[in-house]
């Protein structure tokens, strides 16, 4: 996918959006193009793109730039976050536990309520051994999170930070819920129900939040 075609992923919701913010109908936006009320609308559900000379005049109608238009403040963003992502996981993999912290607390106060910062905080006080926060952040950010891969990763995570806890009823009942995936239920609950040094609890922890080499992004 090209940069344009990124960029139009945004368009539909923000033609819409910005529309109803003047107040205008898909007719008044038609009749001020020259166009169809029916091209207005299949912009509007993403079946179709407006030519991309039409931009400007879009803009200028919903007084805006082309930019905010297109979404491009929203891809900048996401481009930071994974970026930051990014950085966190390289300390981690390097054992620079201490600098992945750092960089997710510092994310943090940019990004408060995003789930990725958060629980990549938490992965990053798991590998450390900082289980009562790792948990705290992990049961904080887990239900606002819509990464299926990421939330799969913390769930089996959490399974071991409770054993680690000594709540091993929460670790048994967390491991019977985890769904048919990598870490998934059939592998981590016989795993749980042995007695597991804490050395080897570290182990898993570490395994399942950086075995793949990709961390949980």
């Amino acid at each position: 996918m090209n940069h344009q075609e990124v960029a139009m992923l945004y368009l539909p919701e923000n033609l819409k959006k910005y529309r109803i913010l003047k107040n205008l109908t898909q007719e008044d936006v038609a009749e001020y193009l020259g166009i169809t009320p029916q091209s207005v609308s299949k912009w509007e559900r993403g079946e179709s793109y407006p030519d991309i000379t039409l931009l400007p005049a879009l803009a200028n109608i919903f007084e805006t730039s082309i930019d905010l238009l297109v979404g491009m403040d929203t891809i900048r963003a996401e481009t930071t976050r994974y970026n930051i992502h990014k950085k966190a996981v390289d300390y981690q993999r390097k054992g620079d536990y201490d600098s992945a912290e750092k960089t997710y607390r510092d994310a943090l106060l940019i990004y408060p309520n995003k789930p990725g910062m958060i629980l990549g905080l938490a992965s990053t006080l798991a590998l450390k051994g900082n289980t009562d926060e790792a948990i705290e952040l992990m049961e904080r950010g887990l239900p606002i999170s819509i990464n299926e891969k990421q939330k799969a990763t913390m769930r089996a995570t959490l399974c071991f930070l409770y054993l680690k806890a000594g709540c091993e009823d929460k670790a048994n009942r967390f491991a019977s819920e985890l769904p048919h995936t990598r870490e998934s239920r059939e592998v981590i609950q016989p795993l749980i129900q042995q007695s597991l040094s804490e050395s080897e609890i570290n182990e898993n922890i570490k395994n399942i939040l950086l075995g793949d080499g990709k961390g949980i992004w």
